[in-house]
């Protein structure tokens, strides 16, 4: 079992900045893949980021050159480096790791708990 543990979330004025943080802990023998996704009231889960190990980052349209997501594979954390914030980035933001726990096994989606992001004046 992975456990996933999302931080940084909060209040910020439109044009400010956040920064979130997910540590994967648990039976972790490889993550291909982490990313950030988020779900705003009414709305669908939507992918925001996603970074595989060693490989380049993918963003969705609406938030390429504002926000940068970046790993440290030996610790298993993400970041979400968010600048440039608008209110339609407000939303529930989850952490989400594709992971492998022992060596033959397939990997499974883990998702974290969630944390609020609200862009508002």
């Amino acid at each position: 079992q992975v456990q996933l543990v999302e931080s940084g979330g909060g209040l910020v004025q439109p044009g400010g900045s956040l920064r979130l943080s997910c540590a994967a802990s648990g039976s972790i023998f490889s993550i291909p893949a982490m990313g950030w996704y988020r779900q705003a009231p009414g709305k669908q889960r939507e992918p925001v980021a996603v970074i595989r190990s060693g490989g380049t980052p993918n963003y969705a349209d609406s938030v390429k050159g504002r926000f940068t997501i970046s790993r440290d594979n030996a610790k298993n954390l993400v970041y979400l480096q968010m600048n440039s914030l608008k209110p339609e980035d407000t939303a529930v933001y989850y952490c989400n790791a594709v992971a492998v726990a022992s060596p033959g096994m397939g990997s499974l989606a883990y998702w974290g708990q969630g944390t609020q992001v609200t862009v508002s004046s």
